[in-house]
């Protein structure tokens, strides 16, 4: 289980739409979601390469974003019981 935030033009921009295709070719279950900042965040679970596929290609995101950063950040321990339930890949809020 990997969390990934991303940062640059990276909302209105349809980011979390193009990761929900991306990680659903993956076969990764998880989510995308706008955050305040600015930011989106990533949430997935699956194979270790999967995830690492999904980690180079949220560098290029879609044709108009422009990402600036995108880092892997630990996981609380509660969202990774709550992630085991999920079985798909879905963009929430």
């Amino acid at each position: 289980m990997r969390r990934y935030l991303i940062a640059g033009r990276v909302q209105g921009v349809g980011f979390r739409f193009w990761t929900v295709g991306r990680a659903r070719l993956l076969g990764l279950a998880g989510w995308v979601r706008n955050r305040p900042d600015g930011s989106v965040e990533v949430v997935a679970r699956g194979q270790p390469y999967n995830l690492d596929q999904l980690a180079g290609q949220l560098w290029d995101g879609p044709a108009n974003a422009k990402v600036e950063r995108v880092e892997l950040t630990p996981l609380a321990e509660d969202s990774q019981a709550s992630l085991r339930h999920i079985h798909s890949f879905e963009q929430i809020s």
